[in-house]
Order: C-alpha cells, then sequence, then structure tokens
C-alpha cells in the first residue's frame, strides 16, 4: 500500500457504500479508481498530473463528478467519520502569503519603503 492510498480497513467501510451500477463495459477498479482521486486531492496535483498506475485520468475526473452530483462523496465522509467516531481532522492548506522582503511581483506593482 502506499502512501495515498486507502487502508483495507478504510475499504471495507467505502466499498459498501459506492455505486455499483454495471453498464455495457467493464468498471474500472473502484479501489483503485478512488485511490487515484483521493492522490490528486492529497497532492494539489492538477489532473493530468495523476500517475498512470490509477488509471486514465478522464476516467479518474468522470467518477469525481458523477459521484458529487450523485452525493456519493457525502456519504463517504460520514461513513468514514463515523467509522472513527469523528477523530478525523482535516487541514486546508491553501493559505499563502508572502514575506515583506519578498521581491515584487509580476504584475508590476511596486513596494515602496516608507521614509525615514
Amino acid at each position: 500500500m502506499r502512501r495515498h492510498e486507502l487502508s483495507d480497513e478504510e475499504w471495507t467501510i467505502i466499498e459498501p457504500l459506492l455505486p455499483n451500477k454495471p453498464r455495457g463495459v467493464p468498471r474500472v477498479d473502484d479501489r483503485r479508481v478512488l485511490n487515484g482521486i483521493l492522490w490528486r486531492f492529497r497532492t494539489g496535483a492538477p489532473w493530468r498530473d495523476i500517475p498512470e498506475r490509477y488509471g486514465p485520468r478522464t476516467t479518474l475526473y468522470n467518477r469525481f463528478v458523477r459521484w458529487r452530483a450523485a452525493g456519493v462523496w457525502d456519504r463517504l465522509l460520514a461513513a468514514v467519520s463515523e467509522a472513527y467516531d469523528g477523530d478525523i481532522v482535516m487541514i486546508d492548506s491553501c493559505l499563502a502569503s508572502a514575506s515583506t522582503s519578498s521581491p515584487p511581483s509580476a504584475s508590476g506593482l511596486q513596494r515602496y519603503e516608507s521614509a525615514p
């Protein structure tokens, strides 16, 4: 198991909650697809940079969008949170700030030092 992939315990919680409507074309392995989607969000990489071991990026993106529209992600998060008794910590690290000593931006704005 790789660092960004689901453990067997997590998979046993999640698997029964996934939609399973067989169609004409055999489905790509749900666990592999889910691991790819989670890899994308855990690393912050764009969809095009998902490693090939998770399958075609279009499959991962399309499945993510369909599951979002169907409310699957809400059910998965609720089930995992319940299984871990609410003991899950999520941190959003998308805040970025620049130091006062950083160079001016490429937009041409200049930083002026205050007069002594």
